[in-house]
């Protein structure tokens, strides 16, 4: 045993020995520095020789130099300790959070019981926690699109500025996030997301947290002049009542939901509305957005009418025609989505209808110039879009080549275009080219993210070798210095084999 201990000490001594040494020489140095004695003998055996005022010229020097290295040391420590200082209030903050949402988890489990209570007395609570009675004689049971038909009946609103070109709304529009609300986002990132409105009414801004995802789509809204309507989607959500709301036979009121206000709101003018639904996929999109998907994909704005009552009353909101709701052709709804644990998968319905577009990193910032919000009407931005279509259509040779990519891709994986994606690159690529990107960058896009995010679903063993060839097939047919990010989205596909 004694020998065990002797080889544990002698084999761990170099260590310690060398580990004070360290101290012995950082000590030592500082000794030397400081030592006067030196610096008096060196003074003593040159005074003869050297001028007085160079000896008091090297005394100044010294002690600056002294001073200097005081200071670095001070400089050092002080950081290290703000540095701690700052990681300890980090952690307290993080507690503090921690704390909050634990808080506020405990308040909507209590404001759930006290709703549930209110329900099993026969009465509703509105917004504010109060007890909803029965509706009055006279009254209407869409009180705030009621009030809202007032307060529109003689607004006037200012004269729109339908003067600019879609480059010009992305470039004002950039510069605006950046200089105004100081959120950086690249011209890439922004001729994606513009040129995206005039594909589709549903926008998905999807990738990991913190990105700016929500901050991008409430920009916007505030460029234009219109601030979003957020939507917080709730893991309770089941079916379009979240989005409209219900007529509750008790009260014999409709209880109305922001969102619907918004909606109604936006019928009595050609403002652009934005509609957010923050983290969309926290509850099942296809059960809340389902009606919303179907009506969007109707062919005229006349057909999108959703039911809200089963009968017409007198005094009912002007623009509730028995019972029915012309959904405002003015409002686009942005989704946004985190992919973790918490969420659930969206389906191939909803990517198919949408136009999604991820965001992973973020911009550096930049100096912008000052640049003013901007307000169109939401014809002008639409007629932007059909002028695009007829001035910068896709190529016939690019359409061809579109058409023989669809048949290698259903020939080696089962995976077709369909007409639905087909009319959505028709009304993309020029509105992309129209904000100043090319044509084949825009159906590097599309391909990636409508079409080889279906790939993730098949079994990724059995098409290694198929992927390989994919990709020297797109270098032949479309040049190896393009569809960069068909291919980088297929090697991230390998990788994860």
């Amino acid at each position: 045993m004694n020998n065990y201990g002797k080889f544990f000490v002698d084999f761990l001594t170099p260590f310690f020995e060398g580990l004070v040494s360290i101290f012995k020489s950082i000590f030592s140095g500082v000794i030397e520095m400081l030592n006067i004695v030196k610096y008096g003998e060196t003074i003593t055996n040159y005074k003869e020789s050297v001028n007085i005022v160079f000896i008091i010229i090297a005394v100044i020097c010294l002690v600056l130099l002294l001073a200097l290295f005081s200071y670095i040391i001070y400089y050092i420590v002080k950081k290290i300790i703000k540095v701690i200082r700052k990681s300890h209030e980090q952690d307290a903050l993080l507690e503090e959070v921690e704390k909050l949402n634990y808080d506020m988890i405990k308040l909507r489990q209590e404001n759930d019981k006290l709703m549930t209570m209110a329900e099993n007395l026969g009465n509703d609570l509105d917004e504010n926690g109060n007890p909803i009675t029965k509706i009055g004689k006279g009254e209407s049971r869409f009180y705030k699109l009621t009030m809202l038909d007032k307060e529109w009946e003689n607004k006037k609103l200012e004269p729109f500025e339908n003067n600019l070109t879609l480059e010009q709304i992305c470039e004002r529009f950039r510069n605006y996030a950046a200089s105004e609300l100081e959120l950086y986002y690249t011209p890439e990132l922004i001729r994606l997301f513009i040129s995206s409105f005039g594909a589709s009414r549903l926008l998905i801004l999807q990738g990991i947290s913190g990105t700016g995802k929500t901050s991008l789509a409430y920009a916007f809204g505030h460029f234009l002049g219109n601030d979003s309507v957020i939507a917080p989607v709730q893991p309770s959500w089941r079916d379009r009542t979240e989005l409209f709301g219900y007529f509750n036979e008790f009260t014999k009121r409709f209880n109305e939901t922001e969102l619907l206000a918004k909606m109604y709101e936006a019928t009595y003018n050609e403002k652009i509305y934005i509609t957010i639904l923050d983290e969309m996929n926290i509850a099942r999109v296809e059960y809340y957005f389902a009606e919303m998907l179907s009506i969007m994909e109707m062919p005229t704005k006349e057909e999108w009418v959703v039911n809200l009552v089963a009968t017409p009353w007198e005094n009912d909101p002007k623009k509730i025609v028995n019972g029915n709701f012309a959904l405002p052709g003015n409002m686009w709804y942005i989704g946004t989505i985190n992919n973790d644990d918490s969420t659930f998968m969206v389906t191939d319905k909803v990517y198919d209808r949408a136009m999604p577009i991820d965001i992973n990193e973020k911009c550096a910032k930049f100096d912008a110039p000052k640049t003013e919000g901007i307000n169109i009407s939401d014809k002008y931005f639409e007629s932007l879009f059909d002028e695009a279509y007829k001035k910068y259509p896709v190529s016939g040779e690019m359409l061809t080549k579109l058409d023989e990519l669809d048949q290698y891709i259903i020939e080696h994986f089962r995976i077709s275009f369909g007409n639905r994606i087909m009319r959505q690159i028709e009304d993309f690529v020029p509105a992309f080219v129209a904000c100043g990107g090319t044509e084949i960058d825009a159906i590097d896009y599309l391909i990636s993210s409508k079409i080889l995010r279906k790939f993730e679903q098949l079994n990724l063993a059995f098409i290694k070798n198929e992927l390989d060839e994919f990709i020297n097939y797109l270098n032949v047919k479309f040049g190896k210095e393009n569809m960069t990010k068909c291919k980088d989205f297929i090697l991230r596909l390998k990788k994860s084999m």
